[in-house]
């Protein structure tokens, strides 16, 4: 059995509770994934030509409130 599927066995078993709590956990590795992600596309540049189209458009009034 591969340690995905022991995994989802296990998973399987928990109470509600404890599987809200490996839901958050999880949640918070994949935002902190997100974060070092963005943090690192933000210090290489890889965002400056996005950013400045959104300055553009903020400077032109192209933006408007979402729904």
């Amino acid at each position: 059995m591969s340690t995905v599927a022991e995994i989802k066995a296990a998973i399987s078993r928990l109470s509600r509770e404890e599987r809200a709590e490996v839901a958050r956990c999880l949640h918070e590795w994949e935002d902190d994934a997100w974060d070092r992600q963005m943090q690192h596309d933000m210090a290489t540049g890889k965002l400056d030509g996005l950013l400045t189209k959104v300055d553009a458009d903020t400077d032109a009034g192209k933006l408007r409130d979402l729904p």
